[in-house]
Parts: structure tokens; C-alpha cells; sequence
């Protein structure tokens, strides 16, 4: 028996939705994705990125490919004929791939993919990721995750309706609990998963080339 060992945790959050070039025939949505953990199979502790729903799309169509007969769980329709506002689909889709999260990140298999790990704790692109994975690109997938979070370590201070501090004085960062070498400005752990609100702010994501769309209810 092994007493006394920590259970592994991953809290993900799929939210703040976001219309990128709003007004424009090549509008979408993106969606903030917060990863909190302790478990060993992740490299960096913390991470917040934003994906589209289009590569929510490549990351299920990759991991099923690399699963074999491993299911993988299923992303929430297009729907093209959703009966209801536009924010109660961006609503419902935040939902389902959040749940479809939750569930690919609970599973053994389908976390020993080095391109679920770039996806949700770098901001690379789709071809980015694949150059990594495939040993093209300019880093490792370790380096390309621990160098985002690097970058990333002074996010809480730029939160205008947060204070910068949490309970006993210590710092909020991205960057704390990295599996690697922390750079000279990265704080301390996080203190409690409860901290994790809701609303945390988060860098956006570099400009994609824009890509036109099927129509106002499918913006990916």
C-alpha cells in the first residue's frame, strides 16, 4: 500500500468565449482554456491558453487516430440549425468542450499524446504542434510548454478587478510548479484549488489567419 500519497487532481475549465474580428465575414469564437494540477503527467502545474473550436475539431480527429480502439470522447455538434441565439449556442458549444475535456484528460491513454499537452498548455498553432511533435520545430515539447509558461508569469498582474495578492501575501502566477527549471521571476505554488475562480484573466492568443465561415452560428 502506498499511504500517505497525494491524489492526483486536474481541474479544467473551458470559458470566457470571445468573438475575434467581430463585424467581419471572418469572424470566430475562441475560448479560454484553465488547466490547474498535481498530477506528474502534465509539465507545467498552471496554464491558460485559447483554442478555437476548429482545433478542438484536429485535436479529437489526432488523438482517435493515435488511440486505436481507445474511444474518445465526442465534441459538441455544429449544428448549423440551432434553433436560439447566437449566445446560447457559443453557450451550449463552452459546455460540451469543456465536458469533452474533463473526460480526454481523465484518460490514460489519451494523456500520453504529446499533442494534447501543446494544445492545452501552449499557444502554438496546429501546425506548430505538429512540427513539434515530429521533432521540426525549434524546441522540444517540454521546452515549448515550460518557454509559454515562462512568458506567462506575469498574468496576474495584469488583472484590473483582481488584487495581485492572495491570503497570507503570496503572489498569484502562471508559472508556479513547473516540472523544470523556473525562471528568476516565477512565484510560489498556488495555494488551494478553491482560488481558482472563474474569471481569471488570460493572455490572448496571437492572431490566426482568418478563414471564412459557413455562417453566424459557426464560427469555429
Amino acid at each position: 500500500m502506498l499511504e500517505g500519497r497525494e491524489e492526483e487532481l486536474t481541474t479544467v475549465r473551458v470559458q470566457d468565449p470571445r468573438v475575434q474580428n467581430e463585424g467581419s465575414w471572418n469572424s470566430y469564437v475562441d475560448y479560454k482554456i484553465f488547466l490547474h494540477t498535481n498530477s506528474k503527467a502534465f509539465t507545467a502545474k498552471t496554464s491558460c491558453v485559447r483554442r478555437r473550436y476548429r482545433e478542438f475539431v484536429w485535436l479529437r480527429r489526432q488523438l482517435q487516430k493515435n488511440a486505436g480502439l481507445v474511444p474518445v470522447p465526442e465534441l459538441p455538434g455544429k449544428s448549423a440549425f440551432f434553433v436560439g441565439s447566437t449566445d446560447e449556442f457559443i453557450e451550449k458549444r463552452r459546455q460540451g468542450l469543456q465536458q469533452f475535456l474533463e473526460k480526454v484528460v481523465q484518460n490514460v491513454v489519451l494523456l500520453s499524446d504529446s499533442r494534447l499537452h501543446l494544445f492545452l498548455q501552449s499557444q502554438l498553432s496546429v501546425p506548430e504542434i505538429e512540427a513539434c511533435v515530429q521533432g521540426r520545430g525549434a524546441q522540444s515539447v517540454t521546452d515549448a510548454i515550460l518557454h509559454y509558461a515562462m512568458s506567462n508569469c506575469g498574468w496576474a498582474q495584469e488583472e484590473e478587478s483582481r488584487p495581485a495578492l492572495l491570503p497570507g501575501g503570496a503572489l498569484r502566477g502562471s508559472c508556479a510548479s513547473l516540472g523544470g527549471p523556473q525562471g528568476p521571476g516565477c512565484l510560489e505554488p498556488l495555494p488551494h484549488w478553491s482560488d481558482f475562480g472563474m474569471d481569471e484573466s488570460c493572455l490572448d492568443s496571437p492572431a490566426e489567419p482568418a478563414e471564412p465561415l459557413g455562417g453566424p452560428q459557426e464560427r469555429q
